[in-house]
Parts: C-alpha cells; sequence; structure tokens
C-alpha cells in the first residue's frame, strides 16, 4: 500500500528537479535570482509559522478547557473516576510542550523542500544574488523564517497525535458516563485542526509566479539538479539514482532485488507447483489484498492512514472554517436593465459586491451600485445619472448549481451632482428582494463564476413611483 505514496514523491522531484538532462556541471553566471524572490520567502514562510502557532496553541488551550469541564461534570457523578482518569492530565501536556522544543516528527512536503534546498544552494553559490541589495542578509533572513516554517510543521505534527491520542483516552474513559456531546465537540476540535494543517500545506503547495519564476530558472542548469539530488530533504529518504560509479549510490543499492529477479523467483515457484499453481496463486494473492483492505479499514477507522479524523456521526464538516478570513471573501459584479416608464428612463445598474462564505452553502454580503440613464428609446438616446444604491444580500444553495437568494436593498432614483443630495431620505425607495439563482464555473483567468438571477421585489408594490416587481441580473465573480 506504500507504493502509491512512494511512486507520487517520487514523480514529484522528478518534475521539479528533473534529473536527466544534458546541461553542463558549470553554473552559468548570466543566471540571476529576481531580487523579489527571498523577500516573498521570507514573508510568506513567517506569516504560516505566525498563523500556525496560533492556531495549534489556541486548539490546545481548546482542549485543556474542555477537558477541566469534563472533570468538574464527572466529579458531580463520580468523584474517585474523575480523580483517577484526568489526575494525570497536566502532566501529559507539560510533557508535551517539552516534546515540541525539539519535536522528531519529519514531515515531508514536495514544495518546501524544493524551497528550503534552493536557499541552500543560492548559500553556497552567492553570484546568483549578487543583483540584490543587501543579498546575503535577505538570504540568511529567508532561510531562517523557513527553518522556523519547518519546525512549526513538525510541531503541528507532534500536536495532531497528540489530540488524537487524548480523543482515543478520554473516549475509552468517559463513554459509560454519557459524555457523548462532549466526545463529540472533541472530535470535531480535532479534525478542524487536523484540516487546518493540512490548508497551510496547501498554501505552500501553490507557489507564487515569483516563486515558480526562480525555481524554473535554477532548475534550468544541471548544477542545481545534482544538489537537489542529493542535498533535498526527499534525499535523506530515498535514493534517488545517480552515478553508477558513486560509493554512496551503488552502496544504496547493496542487498536490494531487483525487479527482474523478483518476477524471475515467482514464475520458478508458479512452475513448480504443478498445474493449478497459477490458480492458487491468484486466489492468495485476491486473500491477502483483502486482508490488506481490512487493516486499511481498520486503521481508517482509528484515524489514521490517509483519513485524518474520524467523522462525528451526523457531522458534516465546514470546509470554510479551516480558511483565511480572505479567502472566504468572493468579490462580484453584476449589471441590470430595466425599460423605461412614466417616470424613468431605461436604466442600467452596474453594482458591485462582497461576499463572506459562512459556509459552503451560504453567503452574506453587501454591495453598492450606480444607476445609468439611456433615455427613453433609440430615438431618444441620452446617458444621464439616475441615482445609486446600496444593497445586503445572502445566498443558500439548495441543489447543484442552483441558490436561493434574497437582499434588502435601498435605491436613490435621482439624478444627483453632490454627496449632500443623497441625504435627503425621503427620496430612497426600499426593496425587498427573493429569488433564484443559478452559478455556472467559467474557465477564464478574471472570472471564475457566472452568476444569473431572476428576483422578486416583494416591496415594490408600495413604492411611489411604482418600480417593476421583476429583476433580472447577470453578474460574476473574482
Amino acid at each position: 500500500m506504500m507504493i502509491k505514496p512512494v511512486v507520487t514523491i517520487l514523480l514529484c522531484l522528478l518534475t521539479t528537479v528533473g534529473y536527466q538532462t544534458t546541461y553542463g556541471q558549470v553554473l552559468d553566471s548570466s543566471i540571476k535570482v529576481p531580487a523579489k524572490y527571498l523577500e516573498k520567502v521570507s514573508a510568506k514562510s513567517a506569516a504560516i509559522e505566525e498563523q500556525l502557532d496560533k492556531k495549534s496553541q489556541k486548539a490546545l488551550e481548546k482542549l485543556q478547557k474542555q477537558e477541566a469541564k469534563m472533570m468538574k461534570k464527572l466529579s458531580k457523578i463520580d468523584s474517585s473516576a474523575a480523580k483517577e482518569i484526568f489526575a494525570k492530565s497536566d502532566e501529559k501536556y507539560k510533557a508535551l510542550q517539552e516534546k515540541l522544543k525539539n519535536p522528531a516528527y519529519r514531515n515531508y512536503i514536495p514544495s518546501l523542500d524544493t524551497l528550503a534546498t534552493s536557499l541552500k544552494f543560492i548559500q553556497q553559490n552567492p553570484e546568483l544574488i549578487s543583483n540584490i541589495k543587501e543579498g546575503k542578509e535577505k538570504l540568511d533572513e529567508a532561510l531562517s523564517k523557513v527553518k522556523g516554517l519547518e519546525n512549526q510543521l513538525q510541531k503541528a505534527e507532534e500536536i495532531k497525535q497528540f489530540l488524537k491520542e487524548r480523543r482515543q483516552f478520554l473516549k475509552e474513559q468517559l463513554s459509560k458516563f454519557g459524555f457523548v456531546k462532549e466526545l463529540k465537540q472533541i472530535n470535531k476540535q480535532v479534525y478542524y485542526y487536523s484540516a487546518q494543517v493540512k490548508e497551510y500545506k496547501e498554501i505552500l503547495n501553490d507557489p507564487k509566479k515569483i516563486e515558480q519564476k526562480a525555481i524554473e530558472l535554477l532548475s534550468k542548469t544541471k548544477v542545481f539538479k545534482d544538489f537537489m539530488a542529493k542535498n533535498s530533504m526527499l534525499a535523506s529518504l530515498f535514493r534517488m539514482p545517480g552515478d553508477p560509479t558513486d560509493p554512496n549510490y551503488v552502496a544504496s543499492l547493496a542487498g536490494l532485488q531487483t525487479r527482474a529477479s523478483v518476477n524471475n523467483l515467482i514464475q520458478q515457484q508458479i512452475s513448480a507447483g504443478g498445474p493449478n499453481a497459477q490458480q492458487q496463486f491468484q486466489n492468495n494473492l485476491q486473500q491477502a489484498q483483502s486482508q490488506i483492505q481490512q487493516l486499511k479499514d481498520k486503521v481508517m477507522q482509528m484515524g489514521g492512514g490517509n483519513s485524518e479524523d474520524i467523522m462525528p456521526e451526523g457531522f458534516k464538516p465546514n470546509d470554510q472554517k479551516t480558511k483565511s478570513f480572505w479567502k472566504r471573501m468572493e468579490i462580484g459584479t453584476n449589471f441590470q436593465t430595466q425599460r423605461a416608464t412614466n417616470f424613468f428612463p431605461v436604466t442600467s445598474d452596474i453594482g458591485l459586491s462582497v461576499g463572506y462564505k459562512l459556509n459552503d452553502k451560504s453567503i452574506i454580503g453587501i454591495g453598492a451600485s450606480y444607476k445609468f440613464g439611456w433615455g427613453s428609446g433609440w430615438d431618444h438616446m441620452k446617458i444621464s445619472s439616475q441615482g445609486v444604491g446600496l444593497r445586503s444580500f445572502i445566498d443558500w444553495k439548495i441543489k447543484g448549481s442552483f441558490w436561493i437568494s434574497g437582499g434588502y436593498e435601498q435605491n436613490y432614483k435621482e439624478a444627483f451632482k453632490s454627496i449632500d443630495q443623497l441625504q435627503n431620505y425621503s427620496a430612497w425607495q426600499v426593496s425587498g428582494l427573493i429569488g433564484m439563482s443559478k452559478v455556472v464555473s467559467v474557465k477564464s483567468k478574471i472570472f471564475k463564476k457566472t452568476k444569473v438571477q431572476l428576483l422578486w421585489d416583494f416591496l415594490s408594490y408600495q413604492q411611489v413611483p411604482r418600480t417593476h416587481p421583476f429583476v433580472f441580473r447577470v453578474g460574476y465573480n473574482f
């Protein structure tokens, strides 16, 4: 079962490093690292480290407080059991803090490994940053920040393991006392912390343009590729194919059987087993696969393997909860056009909105719009200012790409020449909207989604002058 992750890791390295090339060993003097590369690496590493540290401390403090509450509750039920179960809780947390001073967990992240190794390579080849003012100081700072991030990620893995162990211990000890609600809450806490750590890793695996440019530039030289193959974290875990005359490479293959030799041995055993040996071999293989799957299922149930955490029964995780504030924001634009009436010309509203994702199915937000007038028809074209609007909205996903949308708006439907005119509140009209939206993802560098809305203004019948009760809008989200 380890073959797939190992192959994935090797392919990641081969893609990044591009080992088999025909480039020379001499470093081209014309190659220079982009000036902002070191600054971006430092800023990104420091930001993730700081956020991860806050989340880690918060997760531990929250669990410790919850344990204190459960101890207090259990003391009223069975005081002796409460003392026995929670007697060593403080010692466990203190032991973890000591362990975090020198975490032993090694966590492999391909992009972070490439980043750290590239900085070490630049350190050995300072001519690469001769174009950067105070290049050495900035390189030292970048190395320090990346090292700090690596250390923080190791701490996070230690904390994840600790949280899982405490969860399992409390479950075994408190289930019989009816602490179902409290145990589910702890399960959610452990799940969200693991999901948050995973989110930060994904940020690392999404390099910015300046990072990509620097790595691509260095990867054009065989010197850097060879350096990666020998000095990266992956190189310390798995010896990559190298120079056949390299004694270290030869030593790493000592005692290993080749694939051909293993296949020959299997064929010999099958041939010696008689005419039914092939069928027997397949049956044994299927049985072994079945047993491995059973073992995998047990590991998954215990919170290991590829499953980050056990899902509490009936619990639907909020994937937005682990994202940063800015990643939960959704900026959009929309427009609508209304035909001319006895009181208004043909008008078009161009609006901007900012939404906040409460969860995967709910978005709330605010917005503003500006109204243009186009005249009363093709024979009477005239561009004019027809007012502004203030908006608030909520969208709730019902199924697939369909959403229920609602909103409260105020519209100033008169031309104005100064902001002071907008203080005439009697000129503002109130709208209450409810309807349907269809959101379709689009493949564009600028827009991510197209949003089509059909809304009913149920307050339009109270407006003077009265406006059209139905609103059709088309929007795009960035």
